[in-house]
């Protein structure tokens, strides 16, 4: 944790609420961003982030000075996900079993995806396991380290390396396998 970090914090605690201000500046656009790409919705993101710097702000007295403040607030925000893309997955599963149709299960979609660029992959990132999706997500869109991801995602490190691996290996099955030599 920077030592501006710490300070701020400890002013926090200290009855200065304004210097939360300051923190929350510091670090919105990142936890946007990791909202945005978490949801693919700007409305959801704000919220998203809105939440996540309020429960960092009431959890503030149980965070560690002894870690890095970025990762701690990473977990928070991704909980706030979490919980958010259950609640989106199960109202989804529901509308989808009443309007399944059997036609749209079968396609592949690999036409669709002949060339990956950055808009066709954060849309398969959609389609991953939450699990994978995080890791790969904090891991190349935020350049979190793999001991940062493994501490932001509450697992060990070689937990955080297998989540990267096999979250690379199905964005690449939804790729179309175009790159089956690794």
């Amino acid at each position: 944790m920077s030592s501006s970090d710490a300070n701020l914090i400890y002013e926090i605690l200290a009855g200065d609420a304004e210097a939360y201000g300051i923190l929350v500046r510091r670090y919105q656009k990142p936890i946007f961003n990791l909202m945005l790409r978490m949801t693919c919705c700007d409305e959801d993101a704000m919220d998203l982030t809105q939440e996540t710097f309020v429960r960092a702000y009431e959890k503030l007295e149980q965070f560690k000075g002894s870690s890095p403040f970025f990762p701690w607030l990473y977990t928070i925000g991704m909980n706030r996900a979490r919980d958010f893309l259950r609640r989106v997955k199960a109202s989804r599963t529901a509308v989808e079993s009443l309007s399944s149709d059997p036609g749209l299960a079968s396609n592949s979609g690999e036409d669709l995806y002949e060339s990956a660029d950055a808009e066709q992959v954060s849309h398969l990132l959609q389609k991953l396991p939450h699990d994978y999706r995080e890791a790969l997500v904090l891991r190349f869109h935020e350049g979190l380290s793999v001991s940062e991801l493994a501490s932001a995602l509450g697992i060990s490190v070689s937990g955080a390396k297998m989540r990267i691996h096999r979250g690379l290996l199905k964005l690449r099955e939804l790729l179309g396998g175009k790159t089956h030599g690794e």
